[in-house]
């Protein structure tokens, strides 16, 4: 039996692409929102030059392990530690 496969209107096109992109850079702004409200929640200081680093930041990764450190640094440039 074969398996159904979905091919929606727009699958595998650049709306498709588009659309994930788009996906992907409000995640990673949302992301960067959360370090510094989390930051500024704790009562850390961010310096402009880290505000910025963070949310110019679009790797989601990065900004994974940024948002882990926020809740633990106790300066917000150690979010950079060890990079």
């Amino acid at each position: 039996m074969a398996a159904y496969t979905p091919n929606f209107p727009g699958s595998g096109t650049i709306v498709e692409e588009a659309w994930l992109a788009g996906r992907a850079e409000g995640e990673a702004k949302g992301r960067a929102e959360a370090i510094v409200r989390i930051l500024g929640a704790r009562g850390i200081e961010i310096s402009g030059a880290v505000r910025e680093r963070v949310m110019d930041c679009t790797d989601l990764e990065v900004l994974g392990v940024w948002l882990g450190r926020s809740l633990s640094v106790t300066s917000a440039e150690e979010l950079f530690a060890e990079e």
